[in-house]
């Protein structure tokens, strides 16, 4: 007979500190309260569990249910401590705890940040550009502790004094380099407050702007900023308004108002500050509007919105350049536009579509211009001069990510770019582009770690449907592939995100100990192009679901790992792959871990008043439609739990996560534990200062991954090994 909340609660307070032996812990039993969910065309489910939900989070009984859930994951856990505290120290132990990043120029200023000695939060400075001052010396001064002539402009870590939570979303200094505005959170719900500052005497304004989204531009008057306000419901980004400093913000003009809820908004300033710009954008349209930032009273529309065409662009050289997937290019192209463009009749082709490479992103130069984009499932950079010539910037590693960095001059003839692997850490460079000179900036230290002992490589294994899927491996050197191993395969598979093999310091403890890490490539991403996103969404997602199983299968197959030693994770939408999977294949896997996982998919998409569910209509399907509701009730996982062995799960979430509502993985935990025949453990984690992305700080979140990493060392039965 299960214990009841209150009776489990006193057990678990008073479970004995003696090291005789206990009876095993034993889980929460939440309340069934029937509840029906009905959709519009009259289907209609039971959810028993539907009570856990309180927008407000102050219900007494569901607070008492996460914190029992909480508690017995402690009982669970207890026996693992000292290899949790183990594995944070050995991750922490590979942080440089006093590092900073590669400072960058901009309007005669070196902007970087940098950590202090045990401090969580980082502090944002700069320092004035001069004779003898580049991003080698700042780097050289920071690492002596030599700090003069530093302007601070954001201690974060006096800011988050006392607080559970905080976060600088954004932080943007005015044309003039005299005032600061900056966005912060102190609750994880990713709800902002925008406050400005004086860098001459130190003085905050009394202003705040509250409930808006971490995006903020200055106009030219150096007293004007554009901001985006959200929907305090559903969290949507819905309105552009401005606030001139000193006059009250709630007269602040509306500037723009979205009336599709199937968009996101995001507002910027273009490469050669000559205009401010709105972008909206869905899962299938965007539309941009942009005002000259010296006078941005009206902005006018480069091209209206049409569904099926996306678009971005940015302006440099008296023209537009656009990226863009119009007329067929699904793997986008770039064409140019004149300034004052005002529908996609006056656009001209520039860079023409290619079916093999995938244009991913671009910076415009006054020299060059460098092409972002992906080929053969990995990432590359285009060079375009003026002449129509192009070269390639070279990599160092058969699996790689490579990407451009930060550069906010276009004048500028150096090229800045980053390159990582599983194996080589963070790496910036920067490339002149005239004479090919390659000089390394930084790569990020990392204590006691020797990039020569490990070995990383790609395999393709061959899906059910015949379609290859690349996977990124990194081991210890030393690995036998003999069947033998423990292997731990990660993916996430959705809204055309690309997991990048990078490097990755918390894995090393996992590779010290015998462990193969793996990142199956799967469709949903974008790593093979916007095909590879189009099969792993909608009508298709079944496919990544698949993927990811079939990756496993093979890697077993090909000698990785043994059958039964398998961990698998995955977060968020990733969260919603590792559900899927333990219902569709439980028995390929020792244990999963499921961080903030998607896994009420029906249901969610079926309540508008949720943050940010209309915006997923393109991604996942509209439910109130039957084909839609079908299919996705197909592989939801909380629907279909069924009476099975599940592997041993890892579950976490954060109270006050905006993306995914807390109440989807407590609601999937307490039907689990009704129809799991088998006997692995299942614990769920539920941070109550957190949002979507854990808690603030950089040390907390190697806490919690320590926690779940122990458990599936445990779980893989190399729990004691060194």
């Amino acid at each position: 007979m299960k214990l009841s909340l209150p009776l489990l609660l006193a057990a678990l307070m008073t479970l004995p500190t003696q090291p005789a032996p206990a009876a095993a812990p034993t889980p929460p039993d939440a309340a069934r309260k029937p509840h029906q969910v009905e959709a519009p065309f009259g289907a209609s489910r039971d959810d028993e569990y539907y009570w856990l939900r309180d927008d407000e989070r102050q219900d007494q009984a569901m607070l008492a249910y996460l914190q029992a859930e909480n508690a017995y994951t402690d009982a669970v856990m207890a026996p693992l401590k000292p290899l949790q505290e183990k594995l944070y120290g050995e991750i922490v132990g590979r942080i440089k705890q006093d590092d900073s990043s590669v400072p960058f120029r901009d309007k005669g200023w070196w902007y970087y940040s940098r950590f202090e000695q045990g401090k969580d939060y980082p502090v944002h400075a700069r320092r004035q550009d001069g004779a003898g001052v580049d991003a080698l010396s700042i780097q050289a001064a920071n690492a002596r502790g030599d700090f003069a002539g530093e302007q601070v402009l954001l201690d974060v870590n006096a800011m988050a004094a006392g607080k559970g939570y905080f976060s600088v979303g954004i932080y943007e200094v005015s044309p003039d380099n005299r005032l600061l505005a900056w966005a912060e959170d102190d609750v994880g719900r990713r709800q902002y407050t925008i406050r400005f500052r004086d860098l001459e005497t130190g003085k905050d304004y009394p202003e705040r702007i509250t409930g808006v989204s971490p995006d903020l531009v200055w106009a030219d008057d150096n007293r004007t900023v554009f901001y985006v306000e959200n929907d305090p419901e559903t969290l949507l980004t819905v309105r552009v308004k401005k606030h001139v400093l000193g006059t009250p913000v709630a007269q602040d003009a509306l500037v723009y108002e979205e009336e599709d809820d199937s968009f996101y908004m995001g507002i910027g300033r273009s490469r050669d500050d000559r205009y401010i710009t709105i972008g909206v954008e869905s899962t299938v349209s965007s539309e941009l509007r942009y005002a000259p930032a010296s006078d941005p009273r009206e902005f006018t529309v480069l091209a209206p919105r049409e569904r099926d065409v996306e678009y971005s662009a940015d302006h440099l050289g008296g023209r537009w350049v656009i990226r863009t997937n119009a007329g067929g290019a699904t793997n986008f192209k770039l064409a140019i536009a004149p300034s004052d463009a005002t529908s996609r009749a006056q656009w001209q082709d520039w860079l023409a579509h290619d079916p093999q490479v995938f244009i991913e992103d671009y910076e415009l130069f006054d020299g060059f211009t460098a092409v972002a984009e992906r080929s053969g499932g990995l990432e590359r950079i285009r060079l375009i001069k003026p002449d129509g010539s192009q070269q390639y910037v070279d990599a160092d590693e058969p699996a790689y990510s490579m990407g451009l960095s930060t550069n906010p001059e276009p004048e500028s003839g150096w090229l800045r770019y980053g390159y990582t692997s599983l194996a080589t850490p963070a790496t910036t460079y920067e490339l002149d582009v005239a004479s090919g000179e390659r000089r390394l900036l930084k790569q990020q230290p990392v204590p006691g770690y020797d990039p020569s002992q490990y070995a990383t490589e790609r395999v393709w294994i061959t899906a059910r449907d015949g379609v290859k899927v690349p996977v990124s491996l990194v081991y210890r050197k030393g690995f036998v592939k003999d069947g033998s191993a423990p292997l731990f395969q990660y993916a996430y598979g959705s809204y055309g995100i690309s997991m990048d093999p990078g490097f990755n310091g918390p894995v090393v403890s996992l590779l010290d100990r015998g462990v193969v890490y793996a990142i199956a490539h799967i469709r949903g991403g974008q790593e093979m192009g916007r095909t590879w996103y189009d099969d792993g969404k909608l009508l298709k997602k079944q496919n990544t679901f698949n993927d990811f199983v079939d990756v496993t299968r093979g890697l077993v197959e090909l000698g990785y790992a043994a059958p039964g030693r398998v961990a698998a994770s995955g977060g968020s939408a990733g969260g919603l792959l590792m559900g899927a999977v333990a219902n569709q294949a439980p028995a390929d896997y020792r244990v999963m871990v499921a961080q903030v996982p998607f896994v009420d998919v029906v249901t969610t998409m079926l309540d508008t008043s949720i943050p940010l569910t209309t915006n997923e209509y393109d991604e996942w399907g509209n439910p109130e439609q039957k084909p839609f509701y079908d299919y996705m009730l197909s592989y939801s996982p909380y629907d279909n739990l069924k009476a099975q062995d599940y592997p041993a799960l890892f579950v976490g979430t954060g109270l006050w996560d905006s993306q995914v509502q807390y109440w989807e993985p407590a609601k999937w935990v307490a039907r689990l534990r009704d129809v799991n025949t088998g006997s692995a453990p299942v614990v769920f984690r539920t941070n109550m200062e957190a949002g979507h992305g854990g808690k603030s700080g950089r040390f907390q979140r190697f806490r919690e991954q320590a926690e779940y990493y122990a458990f599936v060392l445990d779980q893989l039965g190399v729990a004691d090994a060194d």
